[in-house]
């Protein structure tokens, strides 16, 4: 009765990873694996200590973006203000519908309006706000204010600030990762090039004994 032989499993990718380890970095003794062999899996070992790198450094930097970005943006609420604007004058709507279309797309839907309002210290202001194109005459606007009274921008949100720092990190690592593989692939390449040249040489220096035209040449 015969048996078949079985096929052998392939190594787990722990395995692998080990034995690639240890050959890069020369601990392990193998008698067929050449020089070029233990270069492309060094090559290997340094594109993947690159990409934790940049994974590592990409994680800290976004942290530290998005730290100093949060403190400027507490500042910013401890020292601006949210006070209601009242609406005292509206832009003509065909014209202000007209501009908006022109320079927003049509996506727009706040308009410059004329208003007053009342300062942190007491003071009374007016200029021009930002409103929602069906505000009224009359209408309350929230806006938020300095100090001094002035119209300023509202202070960042924490998620925003959170996903710009994300993103910011999220690019700078796509972009480390991009250029590692591109390394690597130059290098693998490079090792296949020179690879392909040895075993020509070898071939040149082995072929005539091995297929017995040595032999014939010498007779000749």
């Amino acid at each position: 009765m015969s048996s078949t032989p079985r096929r052998a499993r392939p190594a787990s990718l722990p395995r692998r990873v080990g034995r690639q380890l240890r050959r890069a970095l020369g601990a392990r003794q193998e008698p067929l694996v050449r020089p070029l062999d233990r270069s492309r899996a060094r090559a290997w070992l340094s594109a993947a200590l690159g990409a934790v790198l940049a994974l590592a450094l990409s994680a800290g930097g976004s942290l530290l973006l998005y730290r100093s970005t949060e403190h400027q943006a507490a500042a910013d609420r401890g020292r601006l203000q949210r006070v209601d604007a009242v609406v005292r004058d509206l832009p003509d709507r065909a014209a202000a519908t007209s501009a908006r279309s022109r320079f927003s797309g049509g996506y727009g839907n706040r308009i410059d309006v004329a208003a007053a309002w009342t300062a942190p210290d007491g003071t009374q202001r007016a200029g021009t706000v930002q409103a929602p194109h069906s505000a009224v005459t009359g209408s309350h606007v929230p806006v938020w204010v300095d100090p001094a009274g002035a119209v300023s921008g509202p202070p960042a949100d924490r998620v925003a600030l959170a996903v710009s720092a994300g993103c910011t990190g999220t690019g700078a690592l796509l972009a480390v990762l991009a250029l590692l593989a591109l390394a690597l692939r130059l290098r693998l390449h490079t090792l296949d090039r020179r690879a392909e040249t040895a075993w020509s040489t070898d071939w040149a220096r082995l072929e005539p004994g091995w297929s017995g035209r040595a032999g014939h040449c010498r007779e000749d």
